[in-house]
């Protein structure tokens, strides 16, 4: 069908509620044309092609991961990743930004490639994350030491070509020999940079978001933690209103307690992602992750033989109940850290994220137990 067909055809759905930063409203509508939401309200609605009765769902805006490497025993480094971005979508995922471990350059840039043949045909793919090579050997996580590298001008020119036109966002350690010269310059380039995997102090982690840096890579996993003397790179964060904070609401990653007082810290600043793995959506058993084998049990994954956590099988759905169940957030906030916030750290604000005319036709029903029903992207239906 051509787009202005598509544009054409006006479909409304509706629900008991609809809910998304700017709060609950009983008995709504959303009026979407092609993969734009052309009007939204409540009560009586305008006409439309085709009508969408929900019931008594609550229609929340599409969620927006800005944090995941896989799923259904796939990972983003695999030549087809088709079968994760599915099984996440079919948990409310509408947008991805798929993240890559630390690799060599030149398998980086195949990545890079592979992943933009990927965005030129899906748009519910934003682009890629680095989450390597420029992280600490001090903190590297489930990442191989061996393929850390200092982010040199060359390492940065060669990223920076390799992604043009898909880099959506990097992780770097401000500590790192050239580190701020290297925020400055992937900042210029459009590339939301965030600190993570990091030894820095305070005061390394702050000159890394004076430098442009504006998010913490999963907010209390591979890095110091927050000291009443030495703050370290989480009371940077939180001490700057610039800055989004990552964070893995699995249960597994980060206490609740833990959670809760970070959403209390950085009130509208806190997104929810996955950190997902292959194993999202899948068994447990052995994996791998880059180079690094993994052995998932009980839904838990550790790089083989350690004690070190290897990303996470975690949904967006489940990190929204556990947002409201376990970090005690109202639904609204809850939403929030699942699709304005992380939309406005990677300055697409304007264009995901709500229920508002002119965004994107991107929707979530849920359940009364905010289970997940049904899913629109860009105005197709996902599931």
């Amino acid at each position: 069908m051509s787009t202005a067909g598509r544009e054409a055809h006006r479909t409304l759905v509706r629900a008991a509620h609809l809910v998304d930063v700017a709060g609950p409203v009983t008995d709504g509508w959303v009026l979407v044309g092609g993969d734009t939401i052309l009007q939204a309200g409540t009560g009586v609605a305008p006409e439309a092609d085709e009508v969408e009765d929900l019931g008594d769902a609550t229609l929340v805006p599409g969620f927006l991961d800005l944090h995941g490497h896989g799923g259904a025993t796939q990972a983003y480094e695999d030549d087809d990743f088709s079968a994760a971005l599915a099984a996440h979508r079919t948990h409310g995922t509408t947008r991805s930004v798929v993240s890559l471990v630390a690799n060599p350059l030149p398998e980086l840039a195949r990545s890079l490639d592979r992943i933009r043949t990927v965005t030129a045909i899906d748009p519910l793919v934003l682009g890629a994350h680095l989450e390597g090579p420029f992280l600490s050997p001090h903190n590297k996580g489930a990442h191989n030491e061996d393929h850390l590298v200092a982010p040199t001008p060359g390492a940065v020119d060669a990223l920076l070509a390799a992604g043009d036109g898909v880099l959506r966002q990097i992780t770097i350690a401000p500590e790192l020999p050239g580190a701020l010269d290297a925020v400055r310059r992937f900042v210029a380039a459009g590339v939301t940079v965030a600190v993570g995997h990091t030894v820095g102090t305070y005061e390394q982690a702050r000159a890394a978001f004076d430098a442009g840096a504006t998010v913490l890579t999963h907010a209390f996993n591979a890095m110091p933690g927050l000291h009443h003397r030495r703050p370290g790179p989480i009371g940077a964060a939180v001490d700057d209103d610039r800055v989004t904070l990552e964070l893995i609401l699995d249960g597994v990653h980060v206490h609740p307690a833990a959670a809760r007082t970070l959403f209390r810290a950085a009130p509208g600043r806190v997104a929810l992602i996955t950190d997902a793995m292959g194993a999202a959506g899948a068994a447990d058993g052995p994996y791998r992750l880059g180079s690094l084998d993994v052995t998932v049990t009980d839904g838990v994954a550790h790089v083989t033989g350690t004690d070190t956590i290897a990303g996470s099988t975690l949904t967006q759905d489940v990190a929204l109940r556990n947002a409201v169940r376990l970090a005690g957030r109202s639904l609204p906030e809850a939403v929030a850290a699942l699709t304005s916030i992380p939309a406005e750290a990677l300055g697409l604000g304007d264009r995901f994220g709500r229920l508002a005319p002119g965004f994107a036709a991107d929707l979530v029903a849920l359940s009364p137990s905010l289970e997940v029903e049904r899913v629109w992207g860009g105005g197709r239906e996902l599931r």
